[in-house]
């Protein structure tokens, strides 16, 4: 088996059991959209916010980081990242931040 081959296969079946979806990592990117949430974040380098990928390298094997910044991404804070403050988002839901998180802690 090819490695090309041996990578579509593992792809296939990893979205299969759930653990990635191109069509669930769009539908995030797109609420992160609808939240602008892109106005200080991206996935792959810092704009005003950490870039998504940094916060899932900090948070790897936390078992509470969803929890964790799924209250921040609705709460807002300072000082996990230097003393640029996360403004309170109050208009994303509950389920839309943990699915917010929940996607930034997927990205690798």
């Amino acid at each position: 088996m090819t490695l090309i081959r041996a990578q579509q296969v593992a792809a296939v079946l990893l979205t299969a059991i759930g653990l990635t979806s191109p069509v669930r990592s769009e539908a995030s990117m797109e609420l992160a959209r609808s939240k602008n949430c892109i106005a200080c974040h991206s996935v792959d380098k810092q704009v005003l916010g950490p870039a998504y990928k940094e916060v899932a390298a900090k948070y790897a094997g936390d078992k509470e980081a969803l929890a964790r910044l799924t209250k921040k991404i609705r709460e807002g804070g300072v000082g996990v990242w230097g003393q640029v403050p996360m403004p309170a988002n109050p208009q994303v839901t509950e389920a839309e931040a943990q699915t917010l998180a929940k996607w930034v802690l997927g990205l690798k």
